[in-house]
């Protein structure tokens, strides 16, 4: 069986992968694709891993307690969980994100230790991230969310070879969260592992919420009058019309913390870029870009 984990990162993705991945469960249904619903695995897997408690029977407890419309027998069961690795108070220590982000993994691979594992993760700019963890925390301080830690030090590619160096024969996928617009029909199929060639439902979602309603009107009027074409193709069609028809205030960033300069936004900025370009080099690890 084929295990897809969507892990992360926080505050990149609220569940819309799987909302719109939903518009299509009957026919990924009729392709041995299966989408539980969350809150049947979600508690469960976080109860055996926090706890350490993976017995032999483990993997019958988690495929038993699965609710929702779903196969019988799926060939490929897809899991999503942006905690899956920690709750956000706890995403960075030491310097590094996700500090036993591969122990979880670890232990998560132990209970499909038979099955095909494939993990995604959206990763994001720090000069972003590190803000929503803070928006989203009781605390004040962006020293009391990381730890102290030193921004300029975090490198998503460090905590990607961890988990390489810890599984590797576990499949990664990875992209960037600014991306996602771009390439959002792309990681649902690359998610529920379909062809090229079939129709999906909620390919345009995300569109929705950040396009004029008038520049998804003629979007829409363009697709339908250039048929077949091709997935390169029509991400240039979509930078276009956001580039004319974005809404301004939904791609916004809130970058407001205490002593941060537009220079220190700058220097994350151009270390995340950096960064990026090693994450697309690693072997083993496929990097989706527009």
């Amino acid at each position: 069986m084929q295990i897809v984990l969507h892990a992360g990162a926080h505050f990149t993705d609220d569940d819309r992968l799987l909302k719109s991945l939903s518009k299509n469960r009957d026919m990924l249904a009729s392709r041995g694709v299966s989408l539980p619903k969350p809150r049947s695995y979600r508690t469960k897997l976080r109860s055996l891993l926090h706890d350490h408690l993976i017995g032999a029977n483990a993997r019958a407890d988690v495929l038993g307690d699965l609710k929702g419309p779903s196969v019988q027998e799926p060939d490929r069961i897809i899991f999503t969980n942006s905690n899956f690795f920690c709750v956000p108070r706890l995403a960075i220590r030491n310097n590094v994100y996700y500090p036993r982000g591969e122990e979880r993994l670890q232990d998560f691979c132990s209970i499909f230790q038979d099955d095909a594992i494939e993990v995604f993760f959206a990763i994001r700019n720090p000069a972003t991230l590190l803000p929503a963890l803070l928006n989203g925390s009781p605390d004040d301080r962006i020293e009391d969310i990381t730890g102290g830690s030193d921004p300029t030090a975090l490198r998503w590619s460090e905590m990607i070879l961890r988990m390489r160096d810890a599984l590797p024969d576990t499949a990664v996928t990875v992209w960037c969260n600014e991306d996602t617009p771009l390439i959002w029909e792309q990681l649902l199929r690359e998610f529920s592992g379909i062809e090229p060639t079939q129709s999906l439902e909620g390919g345009n979602d995300l569109l929705h919420e950040i396009m004029t309603a008038e520049g998804l009107k003629r979007f829409d009027a363009y697709v339908d009058a250039h048929p077949g074409m091709t997935e390169m193709q029509k991400r240039r069609v979509v930078a276009a019309f956001l580039d004319k028809f974005a809404i301004e205030e939904e791609l916004e960033e809130e970058l407001d913390i205490p002593g941060w300069t537009e220079d220190v936004v700058d220097a994350l900025t151009d270390i995340y870029d950096e960064d990026v370009y090693e994450i697309s080099r690693m072997p083993g690890v496929t990097f989706i870009s527009p």
